[in-house]
C-alpha cells in the first residue's frame, strides 16, 4: 500500500470526526439526509462495480451493496426518529 494513500486514509479519519463533533445538534437530519443520498450513489457505485468486476469484484460489489443499504435504512430510522422528538404531542 502507498504510504500517501495511507497518509490520506488518516487524515480523513482526523478531520471527519472533528468536523461530526462540532456539529450542533439542530443540524443532524439535514445533515443524515444528506449522507443518507451519499449512500444512495454508494449503492449505484457498488451495483455496477459488482458487474464489472470479475469474481472477486462480484463479492466485493454484493458486500458494498449490502453495507451501504444498511446505512441507508439505519439512517432513515435515526432522522425519523429524531423528527419525532420535535413533534407535538
Amino acid at each position: 500500500m502507498d504510504i500517501n494513500i495511507l497518509t490520506v486514509f488518516i487524515l480523513a479519519i482526523f478531520v471527519g470526526f472533528e468536523i461530526i463533533t462540532k456539529v450542533p445538534p439542530t443540524l443532524h437530519t439535514p445533515l443524515m439526509s444528506g449522507s443518507n443520498a451519499i449512500s444512495g450513489i454508494a449503492i449505484v457505485g457498488a451495483i455496477i462495480s459488482s458487474k464489472v468486476g470479475g469474481s472477486v469484484g462480484t463479492y466485493l460489489g454484493l458486500i458494498a451493496v449490502i453495507f451501504a443499504t444498511i446505512n441507508v435504512v439505519g439512517g432513515f430510522m435515526v432522522t425519523d426518529r429524531m423528527l419525532k422528538m420535535f413533534k407535538r404531542k
